[in-house]
C-alpha cells in the first residue's frame, strides 16, 4: 500500500508523478498486502510502552523505568542514493524489489518514460545501498532514500525520466532538509563493488542543487595536495585507494574512469575538495 502524504503545493507535482505509476500496479495487491502487514508489524513495534527488546540485562528493571518524552519525531533521511538498475524494464526492477527472495529494494523507481513507482515509505529502511560507507556514515539504508533508475547500464538516460528525477529530488530536498552534498550516487559509497549509475548527468543534476560540480575554471593544486587526503574528505572510503579514485573518476570524470589520477583529474579533484571543506 502506498504511503499517504499531505502534500505541499510544491510537492504537488510528486504526488502527480508517483499516480502516473499507480495505474500499472494493480497485479501487485499481493505484495502491497504484505507491505501493508510488515508497516502494522513496525507500528507494534514502535507504540509497545516501554519499548520492545531494548532492555539493558545488566540493570534490574526497576532501576530503568519507563517515561514518555512528549518531544520526538520520526528520523529522517539525511543523504539520497542514486542507482541504475542493470535490469532491461521498470517492470523487471519492480518484480524484483516484491520478491522476498532477493532481498533488495528502493524507495523509488523512475522508469525509462518518466513514470516513477515509491516501493517503501520515506522513513522505513530500503535495501539499497549494501555494504558501503560515505564519511563517517558506515550504515547508508539506514541513513539514505534510494532511487533505482531505470536503466541497463549500457544506454543513455532519457529525458524523461531526468526529468521526473529532478521533480522527486526537488521534493525530498525541501521535504528533509537534505544538504546539495548529500546527493551520490552507489559508486561513490561502495568503490569496487559497484559502479552505478554509469554515464549519468551529474552536472545537469548539480546544476538544479543535487549534488556538487566543479567549476569551469580550475586552479592548479599546490605541489603539497594530498589527493588520497582529498577524496577522504570528500567522503570517499580510500581503504582501496584504487578503488576510491575509480568511484571518483565514475561520477566527476566519466570519459576515463581508470583507477589513476591524471594531471586533469587532479585539478578537478582540487576544486571539489576545497567546496567540501
Amino acid at each position: 500500500m502506498r504511503s499517504s502524504y499531505k502534500f505541499t503545493r510544491p510537492g504537488f507535482s510528486l504526488f502527480l508523478l508517483l499516480m502516473l505509476g499507480a495505474c500499472s500496479t494493480g497485479k501487485y495487491a499481493a505484495t502491497n498486502k504484505v507491505y501493508k502487514k510488515q508497516a502494522a508489524g513496525f507500528a507494534e513495534i514502535i507504540k509497545a510502552e516501554p519499548p520492545l527488546n531494548q532492555a539493558i540485562d545488566s540493570l534490574p528493571a526497576h532501576k530503568l523505568p519507563w517515561v514518555g518524552s512528549v518531544n520526538f519525531g520520526i528520523r529522517k533521511p539525511n543523504f539520497v542514493i542514486l542507482h541504475h538498475t542493470a535490469q532491461d524494464s521498470a517492470a523487471q526492477t519492480l518484480k524484483t524489489f516484491t520478491l522476498a527472495r532477493t532481498q533488495v529494494s528502493s524507495h523509488y523507481v523512475v522508469g525509462r518514460d518518466g513514470k516513477v513507482y515509491q516501493m517503501v515509505n520515506d522513513y522505513l529502511r530500503a535495501n539499497h545501498a549494501g555494504a558501503s560507507k560515505w564519511g563517517n556514515e558506515t550504515d547508508l539504508n539506514s541513513s539514505s532514500i534510494g532511487i533505482e533508475i531505470d536503466n541497463n547500464g549500457k544506454e543513455p538516460f532519457t529525458e524523461p525520466q531526468i526529468k521526473s528525477l529532478i521533480t522527486v529530488l526537488g521534493a525530498l530536498k525541501k521535504r528533509y532538509n537534505i544538504p546539495a552534498a548529500n546527493f551520490i550516487g552507489h559508486a561513490d559509497i561502495a568503490p569496487g563493488r559497484k559502479n552505478d549509475p554509469k554515464n549519468f548527468p551529474w552536472k545537469r543534476l548539480a546544476e538544479s542543487g543535487f549534488g556538487l560540480w566543479y567549476d569551469s575554471v580550475l586552479m592548479m593544486p599546490p605541489d603539497d595536495f594530498d589527493a588520497e587526503a582529498a577524496l577522504r574528505i570528500i567522503g570517499y572510503n580510500v581503504k582501496n585507494l584504487k578503488a576510491a579514485i575509480e568511484a571518483f573518476k565514475i561520477h566527476f570524470v566519466q570519459t576515463d574512469i581508470s583507477q589513476e589520477l591524471t594531471p586533469a583529474d587532479k585539478l578537478i579533484l582540487f576544486n571539489l575538495y576545497k567546496k567540501y571543506m
